[in-house]
């Protein structure tokens, strides 16, 4: 066990949730221990269940700060086409799912039915969904519902295939991401006020 270090309560919920992140995602769900978490942490079992009761606790707080961080790495530049602004969304993610599959998979397979998790992600997608509401050129202001609708299922689309591509490498990652964005950009053409400039061949990287 590393020594023991006299942190605040703040600091050392950071060290927990950063020691947690790290074993979430080198390790399936049910095989991360909280006895290893506090080991690695260098604290005691009980410090670590007074900052977090259970592992579904640590874990629903490690996928929070995760959502909040993709959030926020995720920019949507009205300089930029709508290709490019999905492009950099889905990299970002993807870098994401690709260091972190265990901790993905946990979310949406081991607790796809747990409330708590479940609304971490749908806040998340909620939230992308409005950020693009802002930044889009809607043909008129009729189109503003259609688009939320068919950015809903969109979002869903991609977590659903990007969870399949965890568990069954089909494609490579780069192919991936242009075949989310061209499913977006096949969608909402006709309901843009402007060519949102996405012809696949023409994706950023492609």
């Amino acid at each position: 066990m590393p020594p023991r270090q006299r942190l605040s309560p703040a600091d050392r919920r950071a060290q927990l949730l950063s020691v947690g992140a790290r074993l979430f995602a080198a390790h399936p769900y049910d095989d991360v221990r909280m006895e290893e978490v506090a080991a690695q942490a260098g604290v005691s079992r009980a410090l670590l269940y007074r900052h977090f009761p259970s592992k579904h606790a640590l874990f629903a707080a490690v996928y929070q700060q995760a959502a909040d961080r993709l959030l926020a790495e995720t920019r949507l530049d009205p300089a930029d086409s709508l290709a490019e602004q999905l492009a950099q969304g889905m990299d970002v993610h993807l870098d994401y799912f690709v260091a972190n599959r265990n901790a993905v998979l946990a979310a949406n397979r081991v607790l796809a039915g747990d409330p708590v998790v479940q609304t971490i992600m749908t806040n998340e997608l909620d939230a992308l969904r409005t950020r693009l509401l802002t930044v889009l050129p809607l043909a008129d202001d009729g189109a503003h519902d259609a688009v939320s609708g068919v950015l809903k299922s969109w979002l869903v689309f991609v977590r659903v295939l990007c969870v399949d591509w965890l568990t069954h490498e089909t494609c490579p990652r780069d192919q991936l991401r242009d075949v989310c964005v061209g499913a977006a950009l096949g969608a909402l053409r006709s309901l843009l006020a402007e060519d949102p400039d996405g012809r696949i061949g023409e994706l950023p990287g492609a």
